[in-house]
């Protein structure tokens, strides 16, 4: 049976944040019931994305978040400031992460790699909270 469960990750300013932990938390009622599924995460936001990496070294996540500034710079004579200097920079760097990621479910458990964590990348120098659909689909 699908299952399904809308929930806020914490208020965060521009960043890589490791979440795993609170998504699980989130979809225990789901995973408990599901001997292998998939698990949909789809954040609902223009400015945030979520992603999956290494979830060992805490470096990795400056190196993504610099790494990220280079490729996209707020210094780029971006036309859509509506919300201020971060606003485009903001979307494209979402474009390019991605709204949503897919993970396998192995006995009730997230089947993620030994190193590997779920992340919100949030580039909006203001803390928002964010909204997160979860979905299982057995």
């Amino acid at each position: 049976m699908p299952w399904q469960k809308t929930f806020t990750l914490p208020r965060k300013s521009k960043g890589m944040y490791l979440v795993t932990d609170t998504v699980v938390s989130n979809i225990q009622d789901g995973l408990r019931d599901t001997q292998i599924g998939i698990l949909h995460l789809f954040i609902q936001h223009t400015s945030a994305a979520i992603t999956i990496n290494e979830n060992y070294d805490p470096d990795v996540r400056k190196d993504m978040s610099n790494a990220l500034d280079r490729i996209v710079p707020e210094s780029f004579p971006w036309l859509h400031t509506d919300e201020g200097p971060d606003d485009s920079v903001s979307h494209t760097k979402t474009s390019i992460i991605g709204p949503s990621i897919q993970i396998p479910i192995t006995g009730g458990r997230l089947n993620l790699g030994t190193w590997q964590g779920i992340y919100l990348a949030e580039f909006r120098e203001a803390a928002h909270t964010r909204t997160v659909v979860a979905t299982i689909l057995p």
